[in-house]
């Protein structure tokens, strides 16, 4: 199966990894529009037990201004989900590839909203790369 996420494993707390991962979407221009705290949801909603796991929503609006003008069926799938879990092997990272997301809409490759994910995707890297 091929992989729609890009993905870092840190061997750091959780709670710094989320704070450590707010930080470094700012630097790449990304604000934090949603936060979804999956433990505690699921607690609340069906009292089961999960790790630390956290669902930020970031946007960074140029990027999402230029991909909704070049397509606005794709606001369907904004902003990018950056997920932060705790597992037994570290503190994950994961984000949904936005080559992935166009890949799924069937976009021609050489479609302005492509240009526009190759920007997101690059900014993306960079900010796990900095965690």
């Amino acid at each position: 199966m091929a992989s729609f996420t890009l993905t870092r494993t840190l061997d750091r707390p959780w709670a710094e990894t989320v704070e450590a991962a707010r930080a470094a979407l700012a630097e790449q221009g990304f604000g934090v529009l949603t936060e979804i705290d999956l433990q505690a949801t699921l607690k609340a909603k069906i009292d089961v037990d999960i790790e630390p796991q956290i669902i930020l929503g970031a946007c960074r609006p140029p990027l999402a201004y230029a991909a909704i003008t070049a397509e606005p069926s794709i606001a369907a799938v904004l902003p990018c989900n950056v997920v932060v879990r705790a597992t037994d092997a570290g503190t994950v990272v994961e984000v949904f590839d936005p080559l992935a997301m166009v890949g799924l809409a069937g976009v021609d490759s050489d479609a302005p909203l492509c240009g526009v994910a190759d920007d997101a995707r690059t900014r993306l890297e960079a900010a796990l790369a900095a965690l």
